[in-house]
């Protein structure tokens, strides 16, 4: 393995709590034999809280197809990747997202179409569910995503700290979605765990594909994109996930210090609830 796959792959073997792993097998069992790897990630990974609190997952699978019994879900998995699903177990909840084993690897690259998969696994996650065969193509994957953050992000000369290149990166990509955190939470991501970042920062320059030649351009681009995928995944997760209006309601009034109440018809609505209620969020500030 290169360096920077094996600083990925002792990361995602660290240990997790037991009530994590235990999970994660229940998610794969969820999806039969389509289930390859469970990989935990973001804020409570970096917290370690887990009670009261909302686990992320990724479920990555071998093809859509196989992991639904309901061909419609397999089509939008496809059509507007990943679907997202809520879980509970043991008395924790959680939502996890849906990838085929393809379809992860080229969202963690230089050509996927939006940030929102390469950005989320730039940072630590853990292996918690899978196979050495899942394990080594979860390591490939995942070791293309720093890589790009690293070739996407420009060099600012007269920076002294080498985290700072990890910070702005990581201000970009969440200029690239819709987002309720506070505008320095970017940088709080990499301030939970400096020393993972600096060692990560050679290898993953070293690693880091040939940067497109107009920076500003292709992100502007992600940005254009980024936002509109957030709209359709947000408008087909009202589908797949049950409550979704709420758990969006409650995200943003957790992150943005809102205090957003749902109303019977957005629940009864979700889309439309969910498309009325987005233009006064940005405009308030509390959605960037």
């Amino acid at each position: 393995m290169t360096p920077l796959a094996d600083i990925v792959a002792a990361e995602l073997a660290r240990p997790v709590d037991p009530r994590v792993s235990a999970m994660a097998a229940a998610i794969a069992a969820a999806h039969g034999e389509a289930s390859r790897a469970v990989l935990f990630y973001g804020s409570c990974l970096r917290t370690a809280e887990l009670d009261g609190q909302m686990l992320d997952f990724y479920l990555i699978v071998s093809d859509y197809r196989s992991a639904y019994p309901q061909h419609w879900l397999a089509t939008a998995n496809r059509l507007i990747p990943p679907n997202v699903f809520p879980f509970a177990h043991d008395g924790l909840a959680a939502k996890y997202a849906v990838l085929s084993e393809a379809d992860f690897h080229r969202l963690c690259g230089i050509e996927a179409d939006t940030v929102s998969v390469w950005a989320r696994f730039a940072q630590p996650s853990r292996l918690v569910w899978g196979d050495d065969a899942a394990r080594d193509k979860a390591v490939a994957a995942i070791a293309r995503a720093p890589a790009t953050l690293m070739a996407l992000t420009p060099v600012d000369r007269s920076a002294t700290d080498p985290l700072d290149r990890w910070r702005r990166g990581f201000a970009l990509t969440y200029g690239a979605e819709l987002r309720a955190e506070r505008s320095d939470r970017s940088g709080s991501i990499v301030d939970f765990d400096p020393d993972y970042y600096a060692r990560l920062t050679e290898p993953a320059i070293a690693a880091a594909p040939p940067p497109p030649a107009d920076l500003d351009r292709v992100w502007a681009g992600l940005r254009r994109r980024g936002k509109r995928m957030t709209l359709a995944r947000l408008a087909k997760a009202s589908l797949t996930f049950a409550g979704g209006i709420d758990y969006l309601a409650w995200k943003i009034n957790r992150h943005a210090g809102t205090a957003i109440e749902i109303k019977p018809w957005q629940r009864r609505w979700p889309i439309l609830g969910a498309i009325t209620l987005l233009p006064r969020l940005i405009r308030s500030g509390a959605v960037r």
